[in-house]
Order: C-alpha cells, then sequence, then structure tokens
C-alpha cells in the first residue's frame, strides 16, 4: 500500500475513533487479552497481504487479455484506493456487534476476491462488458478492504493505546503487502498461475474470518454463529472445488477464448504460454497474441532470417534475442558455415517447451538439440550489456511492444547496446510490427535504430495470412545492398525473384514526424497500442 492509503486510514480511523468510541454491545464488551489483540494483529497481516495480491491479480489478467500493462495496473490501484476510502469512510456507519461485521467482510471478500479471476476470464470469453464489470469488482473488493483495518483497530482499542493500535496495524498491513508483493512475482504466479492464486487468496480470507470466528464465537450470538458457520462451510466447498477442478475450468473457458482447441496452456514466471490445434494447423499463443501459424510461418520467418544472412560475407557467429520457439534457428541451420547460434529468451518454460513438446519440437525439426545452438534463459538487455564477443548476424525476434517491459527492448538505448555487439560488417535485423496495422510503431523502430547510431537501416515487409502485412527492419553500419541477395538455401516461400518485392514500400504506408524510443519516453508503446486499438 502507498502513503497516501496510510494518510487516509489513519484519518478514517481517527475519526471512527473519536466518533464512535464507546459503541459496544455485547458482542464487543468485555476487556481484550494478550492473546485475543495478538489473533486480530494476524488478522491485520493477512489482510495487507490479500490486498495487494487482489490487485495484482486482477492488473495482471487485464493486461493479458487487453495489453497496456500500466493502464490497467493505474487502472486497477487507482479504483482500489479510491474504493478503500469510500471503505473507511463508510465504516463510521458500524457502531456495533463489529466483531460480526468483519467476519461477514472477510466472507465477501473470499467470495467476490477469490472468485474474481474466474468471473473476468468468463466475462473476457463471452465478450460481455469486460472493463464495466472489472472496475464493479475492483470497486466491490477495494470497499470491503476499506472496512477491514477501521474495523480491526476500532476492536482493538479496548486492548491498545490509540498511538500504540495505529502503530501496530498499519506496520503488520504493510508487511503483510511486503510479503504479497514477493510472493506473487515469485511462488503464486509461476506455481499456481492467476487462476488458483485467485482462488487461494480467497481462502486466506476466509481463513481469517473463520479465525476469528473460533476465537470470538462467546461474543457472538447463538442464532449468528450458526449463520456464520453455515456460510463459511458453503464457501470452503465452493472455493477448493473451484480449485480442485481448475484445470478443467481454466481450460473450459480458455477453449472459449480461442478459436481452435486448446492442447497446452501454462502460466510461466513471464508470461501466459498457450499451444491451440486445428487439424493440421498449431498455433502459439503469448499472453493472448498469435505468434505463429504452422500453416504460414515460413511466410514471417524466411524473411526474417534469409534477408541479413545473404547480406554478409562472415557469418559463423549468429545472436538470436528472442526466438523461444526454435524457428528462427531452424532457418539458420541450414547454413553449414554457421558455426555457433546464441540463443537468448527470458523465459525457460518457453525454451523447453519448444524442446519437450513433439508437436513444437517437429516443426522446429529438434533445432534446439543442435550442438551448434546454445540457449541462454535471461534479460536481452543485460545479455548485451555483458557480452564479451562479437555476432555476425543479430536477429531480434521478440514479441510486439505491447507492455513496457518490451517496450525497453525497442528503445535507443537497447539498439545501442546491440550495435556496439555488432561485428564491423555485420547485419541486424529486427521484427517491427505490421506496417499497415501500427504504421507509426513500425517507422518508430527505423528512428529508434537511428538515434542508435546506425548508419544504414532499410524496411521490408511480407504477408504472413496469420497475422496480415508484417514488418522487418535491417540495420548496420555500412551500405545495405540488397541486390546482392542470392538465397540457395532450401526455402518454401522466398526466392531471389520474389526478394525485391519485399523491399517495396507502398507509398500509403509511410508516416512523417515519427518520434525515437528511448527508456524514458517509450514513444512505440503508444504508437503500438493507438495503432491496433483502431483495427481491434
Amino acid at each position: 500500500m502507498t502513503n497516501l492509503m496510510a494518510q487516509a486510514y489513519v484519518k478514517t480511523v481517527c475519526q471512527a475513533l473519536d466518533t464512535h468510541k464507546r459503541d459496544y454491545t455485547v458482542e464487543n464488551k468485555g476487556i481484550l487479552t494478550k492473546k485475543d489483540a495478538s489473533i486480530l494483529l494476524f488478522c491485520v497481516f493477512v489482510v495487507g497481504y490479500c490486498t495487494i495480491i487482489y490487485e495484482l491479480l486482477i492488473g495482471s489478467i487485464s493486461s493479458y487479455f487487453i495489453g497496456d500493462s500500466i493502464k490497467q495496473f493505474s487502472i486497477t490501484i487507482g479504483l482500489t484506493m479510491t474504493a478503500m476510502g469510500i471503505g473507511t469512510l463508510i465504516s463510521r456507519f458500524f457502531k456495533n456487534n463489529l466483531i460480526y461485521w468483519f467476519i461477514m467482510i472477510e466472507i465477501l471478500l473470499a467470495i467476490v476476491g477469490g472468485l474474481s479471476v474466474p468471473i473476468l476470464y468468463w466475462i473476457y470469453s463471452i465478450q460481455f462488458f469486460y472493463y464495466p464489470i472489472m472496475c464493479i469488482l475492483i470497486i466491490i473488493i477495494g470497499t470491503l478492504i476499506g472496512l477491514e483495518i477501521p474495523l480491526l483497530t476500532r476492536i482493538m482499542e479496548e486492548y491498545f493505546q490509540l498511538r500504540e493500535n495505529i502503530s501496530n496495524v498499519l506496520s503488520l498491513d504493510y508487511l503483510g503487502a511486503f510479503l504479497a508483493s514477493l510472493a506473487f512475482p515469485f511462488l503464486l504466479l509461476p506455481f499456481l498461475g492467476v487462476f488458483n492464486s485467485s482462488l487461494s487468496t480467497g481462502l486466506m480470507n476466509l481463513l481469517v474470518g473463520v479465525l476469528t470466528f473460533h476465537w470470538f464465537k462467546n461474543k457472538l450470538t447463538k442464532k449468528r454463529r450458526v449463520m456464520l458457520n453455515t456460510q463459511a462451510i458453503l464457501i470452503v466447498i465452493l472455493l477448493v472445488g473451484c480449485m480442485l477442478f481448475s484445470k478443467e475450468i481454466s481450460m473450459y473457458l480458455e477453449n472459449s477464448m480461442y478459436d481452435d482447441r486448446v492442447v497446452f496452456s501454462k502460466q510461466t514466471k513471464y508470461q501466459k504460454l498457450v499451444i491451440t490445434k486445428n487439424k493440421e494447423d498449431l498455433r502459439l499463443y503469448i499472453d493472448g497474441n498469435t505468434q505463429f501459424s504452422t500453416i504460414d510461418e515460413y511466410r514471417y520467418h524466411e524473411p526474417l532470417i534469409h534477408i541479413p544472412m545473404n547480406m554478409v560475407k562472415h557469418r559463423e557467429n549468429v545472436l538470436v534475442l528472442g526466438g523461444g520457439d526454435g524457428l528462427a534457428a531452424r532457418e539458420l541451420l541450414k547454413y553449414p558455415d554457421v558455426k555457433q547460434i546464441t540463443v537468448v529468451d527470458l523465459d525457460k518454460e518457453m525454451t523447453d517447451l519448444a524442446v519437450k513438446n513433439h508437436m513444437m519440437a517437429e516443426l522446429s525439426e529438434h533445432s534446439f538439440e543442435n550442438p551448434k545452438v546454445k540457449i541462454l534463459n535471461e534479460d536481452a538487455f543485460k545479455f548485451l550489456e555483458n557480452a564479451k564477443q562479437y555476432f555476425d548476424v543479430i536477429i531480434i525476434d521478440l514479441p510486439d511492444p505491447n507492455n513496457s517491459s518490451l517496450a525497453r527492448l525497442y528503445s535507443k538505448e537497447f539498439y545501442k547496446v546491440a550495435r556496439q555487439k555488432l561485428a564491423q560488417n555485420g547485419v541486424m535485423v529486427t521484427q517491427s510490427t505490421s506496417p499497415f496495422f501500427a504504421p507509426e510503431a513500425f517507422w518508430c523502430i527505423q528512428e529508434s535504430l537511428k538515434a542508435a547510431g546506425f548508419k544504414y537501416t532499410k524496411p521490408y515487409h511480407t504477408y504472413v495470412p496469420s497475422f496480415g502485412d508484417w514488418g522487418f527492419m535491417l540495420a548496420g553500419n555500412r551500405p545495405l545492398d540488397t541486390s546482392r541477395i542470392n538465397i540457395k538455401v532450401p526455402t518454401k516461400y522466398l526466392d531471389n525473384n520474389s526478394v525485391p518485392s519485399l523491399f517495396v514500400i507502398e507509398k500509403d504506408l509511410y508516416r512523417k514526424n515519427i518520434k525515437a524510443s528511448t527508456l524514458n519516453n517509450p514513444t512505440i508503446l503508444n504508437y503500438y497500442l493507438n495503432g491496433w486499438r483502431y483495427w481491434n
């Protein structure tokens, strides 16, 4: 949580304490013991943990479905904070039966928060007002979260003085939030995925409610004990049942999101990998975006590889940044004079999939098992910064710049480091999204390459039915003479007759006054999102 949240909590809690200092009923009478206070402080810790997890889950799933992670997380955090403020204000109207109402809030959070990701999956799959429903969920969750801390603080004022009370509550709340910020990327996302992470967090809210109920049940009326007990049992059955059948449920929802049957789905530490199959058509999706279709992937990979490979005299040492599917390496291995291919892909799960999945391995002709290929699972930017060798050809085959993490790999600074690792007479190429659907992003890449110090750049494009018109950008420190290209390796599509047409850029695709993208000002992100938003 942020300092703004802390200030809102302190202000509202203090107001609540001043206004309702002695509003107790039978459920609140009696002095809390040290054990009672310890239980409630533990609840504060768990509450802080769950708060951050819900924000991260909704922000992540919305980024996965819609893209533009900065926008999705900004909306999620902003709405959550606003709703928390509303919740803290509403808390002043809870004058009596505070323990009962706190348990009820945890039960409601267990349902709404725990099922938030399954609900959003379902809403997105049926294409039904995703944004309004996402916002409604955030507001409900945020309001309930905003009620928790003020109620707990007022319950514990029987044991702690105000100054000590506020200090204990907020410090443990922050500690829980800190733990959540570590657990989400390193434990929950890679091991449970977003679906089960949502359900397990709901169960943690329910645990808080059940623990509070068990410890303070003597402060509750018999009627309320029966009601709360029944509700808790039903919710446990619901959430645990969803977890037990989460694979089937998520597969069903994902099948409804894709045109073809989902045969593989996995949330890795970095991204969501999905493979679909329809007869002979195998498709790979990363975070919902098509990476290739077996029907026409060669129309993308042949121009990506064979154009730069036929523009250099020496091509013994080749670097591929991205290309974790092994298809770029497949094309590179057609050149017998290539001695080493270094593939740098951040996600080990992706490169393992290319090796272990028999459909992927067959498609890449087992390229990653070739002794010439060296796979490194690390960040492309960091690899270039630490690399000690020079490369004759650099192939940049990264996903589109649809979020801030990827946009940095299309920046002037990234290309500058890549230029420094390129051999004197070497050539670099980068996939450059669509010059038709996102023309500003396409030309932004050229401007960024120039700003990085490349003396010569040359755009080209091809038609890939699965993608549409797709572009690439050559870069080097010597003139790029494409007339000398002579393709001798076996191909399905590209030959010497078709090469000249790739470099014909129709006049309606040109754009002027395009700015280079930098780490400080990633203009390519806006160019890309604005371009594709029009067509989507």
